[in-house]
């Protein structure tokens, strides 16, 4: 690692020298020839992650390749200036593009030029800033859905903060792209601004100092400034389209290419329809039949083999799906991970999923957070993980706690009413449906939204269904806590004080008791609600 650092340090260095100190004709076409071969493996690489994040190093890396260019730009327009030539790769790319023709050579460079700054750069430049936002706005909710799959026991705390640690690393990302954009924009201008400088600088000097006559100075400056211009901009051309697909790569299990194959390929009738297009276009007068009508009929047969591919994939599947069947009953079983059992757990009926269901507004993930972290503060517990999930045995409107797997208490709510008990202070009656409170047993009655403040106003305490399920859960867990404190649990309260006090903890455990006596002593205290345990 050291080695790598030091590496980049030195290239980084190296690249700043570029624009002080001149280089000679045969370095340069070396430098150029490996400022393209990095322009191509970055393009690549763009092209075949499968996630923005495992390129995550593209906007540090965008910086360091724009620099580079700009060395190069000055070295090359130092030759040009001072000595009317600039090394074989300069000069073989002019010679190839411009092909006698300055014109010509002059108008590819400003159609790449333009290319560039229009269409790619601009482009990539507004993804970038709306992805950035998007992402910083969508950080919020993504937190709350790790929270809720962390507190519904889908994922441990190693995978939440893995997944904490990728939303970080992905805002960090687009926040770095929004601004790294810039430098290819910038580039594209330097471009232009170089081509300028070469040619007016150029004819200036030739006829100034090197005594040539003007067809001479035309030729041989616009020949290597076309060449300087091309052998830059490629490479800045391909680093744009890196970012451009950097930018506005989607999160997927594939590579791009894949990607692009399997959706295109996945509309079948869509590429038949194309066949025959061009097929029909074949029969106008001027166009080629020779390539219409090949290239349509590929079309047609390419989406008739999809197509058929597609209507027999149903069938293979379910054969597929029925043979696994079989080898699944005839498998032995892993009856190991039956045994396990939750600590706690919150089973509902169908009618309650709205209030634990995030996407639909529901907040009784976020209650039992606070519930964990209301019993670590009064009665110092850490309560494991409450699994929540739906049972489709139970009532629409009933829910179940079990603590080691046996049901401790049970209540029943209705998720689009109102719990109103009566506190002694209240006066009158008010329509509803009776019910008993299910954590103190309190006579209540369940009113709909339009009764609620009317009961409010006639004294009454009115809770939502929430709420009814928080209250009474944490009274369990509190009635039930001895339960919960294993040796597991008594173990990471001591790592937690050994961190402060470890001499106290390494003279009472184990050698004044086990960590199992100490378990049983801090058992008894909570179940006679004495003290706190941290």
């Amino acid at each position: 690692m050291k080695f790598a650092d030091s590496l980049l340090a030195f290239i980084v260095i190296a690249i700043v020298l570029l624009i002080i100190f001149p280089l000679n004709q045969a370095v340069l076409d070396v430098l150029l020839t490996l400022n393209l071969a990095l322009s191509l493996i970055i393009l690549l690489v763009s092209i075949f992650v499968k996630n923005a994040l495992d390129f995550s190093i593209f906007p540090s890396l965008l910086l360091i390749t724009t620099l580079f260019r700009l060395g190069l730009n000055v070295s090359s327009t130092r030759l040009i200036l001072s000595e009317a030539s600039a090394g074989k790769v300069i000069e073989t790319f002019g010679n190839f593009v411009v092909r006698g023709n300055i014109g010509v050579g002059l108008v590819i460079f400003l159609i790449i030029i333009v290319v560039q700054f229009v269409v790619i750069t601009k482009g990539s430049e507004r993804v970038s800033e709306v992805a950035a936002r998007f992402t910083l706005d969508a950080m919020p909710g993504k937190q709350m859905a790790i929270d809720a799959d962390l507190n519904s026991g889908l994922i441990d705390e190693g995978d939440a903060r893995r997944r904490r640690q990728e939303i970080q690393r992905e805002a960090d990302f687009y926040g770095a792209m929004d601004g790294a954009s810039k430098f290819v924009k910038g580039d594209a201008i330097v471009g232009i601004i170089i081509t300028i400088i070469n040619i007016i600088g150029g004819m200036i000097v030739g006829f100034t100092t090197m005594n040539m006559d003007l067809s001479d100075v035309i030729s041989t400056y616009t020949l290597l400034t076309v060449g300087d211009g091309l052998v830059t901009q490629i490479p800045a051309l391909l680093i744009s389209t890196a970012t451009g697909i950097v930018v506005t790569k989607a999160a997927s299990e594939s590579s791009m290419g894949q990607d692009l194959f399997n959706q295109i390929t996945g509309q079948p009738m869509v590429l038949m329809i194309s066949g025959v297009l061009l097929c029909l276009m074949s029969l106008f007068p001027g166009f080629p039949v020779w390539v219409l009508l090949p290239l349509g009929g590929f079309l047609i047969y390419l989406g008739y083999a999809l197509l058929r591919a597609q209507s027999a994939a149903p069938a293979k599947e379910e054969e597929d799906i029925a043979r696994q069947e079989i080898e699944d009953i005839r498998r032995p079983e892993n009856v190991v991970n039956l045994l396990d059992v939750d600590p706690i757990e919150l089973e509902f009926g169908y009618g309650i999923i709205p209030l634990a269901d995030v996407n639909q507004g529901g907040d009784l993930l976020d209650r039992v957070v606070m519930i964990r972290r209301q019993m670590a503060l009064e009665l110092g517990l850490i309560v494991p993980v409450v699994r929540l999930r739906d049972n489709i045995q139970l009532n629409p409107n009933e829910y179940v706690i079990k603590i080691r797997g046996n049901v401790v208490a049970r209540g029943e709510v209705i998720a689009d009413r109102f719990l109103a008990m009566d506190s002694g202070l209240a006066e009158g009656e008010i329509p509803g449906i009776d019910t008993v409170e299910p954590a103190f047993g309190l006579p209540a009655k369940w009113v709909d939204e339009e009764h609620r403040e009317r009961a409010e106003l006639m004294g009454y305490t009115v809770v939502d269904p929430p709420s009814v399920i928080a209250t009474h859960l944490t009274e369990v867990i509190k009635e039930h806590g001895h339960e919960l404190i294993g040796r597991q649990e008594v173990q990471m309260l001591l790592d937690n004080l050994r961190e402060k006090n470890s001499v106290l903890v390494d003279e009472v455990v184990p050698k004044l008791l086990s960590l199992g006596e100490l378990q049983k002593v801090l058992a008894n205290l909570i179940k006679d609600q004495l003290i706190k345990v941290k």
